[in-house]
């Protein structure tokens, strides 16, 4: 297995390619879902480093998720995206300021490639 692992969650198709393309190059291997229920079972079975978590979804909801990797004692770098109010970033790096969560990045949508391409160096 590579040791560079990227799973992300985000509702856009679109911008789960560019996420992939861009996560590829820099030599990880890449999961991508939509869907909390297989984001738990990839998370599981698939031991990512890096997770991308889109934290404003119609059917998922980011923060939560960010509270179950917590739970977890998720050791990954976590990058939270997010289009909307910064509120939910603000959330979201709670958990991290609590130590709840190791490292923790906040991106807000649109994202450049080179400042992704930043935050998964």
């Amino acid at each position: 297995m590579n040791s560079k692992r990227l799973l992300a969650i985000d509702d856009e198709p679109d911008f789960m390619e560019i996420v992939r393309t861009v996560a590829e190059g820099l030599g990880y291997e890449v999961k991508i879902t939509d869907k909390a229920d297989e984001f738990a079972e990839i998370y599981e079975s698939f031991d990512p480093n890096v997770i991308v978590l889109d934290l404003v979804m119609p059917e998922v909801d980011g923060v939560e998720l960010a509270h179950w990797l917590a739970h977890e004692k998720s050791q990954a770098k976590i990058i939270f995206i997010t289009g909307h109010n910064p509120r939910y970033a603000d959330a979201a790096q709670d958990l991290a300021d609590k130590g709840d969560l190791v490292s923790v990045t906040t991106l807000s949508k649109p994202v450049s490639l080179a400042v992704l391409r930043e935050a998964l160096a």
